[in-house]
């Protein structure tokens, strides 16, 4: 009787059976991975493909809205649609304290350069500031290129005021015929204005025992040193005068009546001029008197130069140069437009005393120059012109 044999498995069978099961699953695996990443990668560049169009629509329709802006600026000579609306007849002054100032940047200006190009305030209440120099005054007559008629040749002034009177006198003679304006005083040093001060406080000391009382006695005829206007290097008195002529000469006793006094007060403001000290009718009727705000009483010819964009201002709001600080202190950023045209955009900033200091401007289209001037109180005065 014969016994049937039980087969025995062969083990190297099955683990090479189940190593090709594995290796057929791990292709699978990375076959379909392969292919997943490929349908997201798919999908990834096609919604990159859909954001970059969105955004080149975007960054077209941005341009576009851009020169569009840029465009109705440049029509509206830099007036912004937002702003309070002109009336569009002569000078006006417009109140954009609420706006902020468009298109900024920041502007690193040294003290020195910003002291003498006209805002500098001084008066009884404000001495010229103790860093003031008399490095850049220069002689008007030299500078002018003899242009500038003077009393005497060293009659001096900071060069920002020569070169706008330089300009104000080429317009009379070329515009009017007028040749016969002079400038007769100009800049007084601390030194000139303290020997005044002295003589003129010798001629009252009998009548005081009080040396204060005799002080302020002395201030109601001379300025005391260093708070003259004529110790700001930007003011100069003016007068007719022709060799041998006595019917010019004749005139200047009149000067405000003649035709050329009248021309004058008519077109400083254009070149940046204001008369300084107006009083009750002077210098010409209808004049409201300032002396309250200015401290002086005196019928002086005196012009002063603070830039045609404050000129023009001062001009539109019938203000002294007191006055227009302190309604910058109120209002530090207007802008000033001309029968419905903007001119000018003028903002005030606080920068201290230090000897550098960042200043913002706007650099937004139409802003054909940029003037900076500090006021003597801490702060500066940036006239945009356009």
């Amino acid at each position: 009787m014969s016994k049937s044999k039980k087969r025995k498995g062969n083990p190297f069978r099955t683990v090479l059976i189940l190593t090709i099961l594995f290796a057929v699953l791990a292709v699978g695996c990375y076959v379909a991975m392969q292919r997943t990443d490929e349908m997201a990668q798919a999908e990834l560049t096609a919604l990159q493909d859909e954001v970059r169009a969105r955004n080149q629509i975007a960054e077209q329709q941005y341009a576009s809205e851009l020169a569009e802006f840029q465009y109705q600026q440049q029509q509206s000579g830099g007036a912004n649609h937002a702003w309070p609306t002109p009336a569009g007849q002569g000078w006006e002054v417009l109140d954009l304290t609420n706006y902020p100032l468009e298109v900024p940047q920041t502007l690193q200006v040294e003290r020195q350069e910003a002291l003498y190009n006209g805002m500098l305030l001084v008066n009884e209440w404000h001495s010229r500031p103790a860093d003031f120099s008399e490095e850049t005054l220069e002689s008007a007559s030299r500078r002018s290129g003899g242009v500038i008629r003077v009393s005497a040749n060293t009659l001096k002034l900071f060069p920002a005021a020569i070169d706008a009177w330089t300009e104000l006198l080429t317009a009379a003679k070329v515009q009017k015929g007028y040749e016969t304006f002079m400038l007769q005083e100009g800049y007084r040093s601390y030194a000139d204005q303290e020997k005044l001060f002295n003589a003129r406080k010798e001629k009252l000391k009998s009548n005081y025992s009080d040396d204060e009382a005799l002080i302020e006695a002395t201030k109601k005829y001379v300025n005391y040193p260093g708070t003259s206007e004529f110790n700001s290097g930007l003011t100069a008195t003016i007068r007719l005068y022709k060799s041998g002529d006595s019917s010019v000469n004749e005139k200047d006793s009149n000067f405000f009546t003649s035709e050329e006094g009248v021309w004058l007060v008519e077109n400083a403001y254009k070149y940046g001029f204001v008369f300084r000290f107006p009083k009750g009718d002077y210098p010409v009727a209808g004049t409201q008197d300032k002396s309250y705000k200015t401290g002086v009483n005196a019928t002086l010819r005196a012009f002063r130069y603070v830039g045609p964009g404050n000129a023009a201002a001062m001009k539109a709001l019938d203000m002294c140069m007191e006055e227009y600080i302190e309604y910058l202190t109120e209002h530090p950023h207007i802008a000033v437009f001309s029968d419905g045209e903007l001119k000018y955009e003028i903002v005030r900033q606080y920068v201290g005393d230090a000897e550098m200091f960042d200043v913002s401007v706007t650099s937004k289209a139409g802003v054909k120059d940029t003037d900076i001037s500090l006021d003597n109180m801490g702060y500066v005065v940036s006239v945009f012109s356009y």
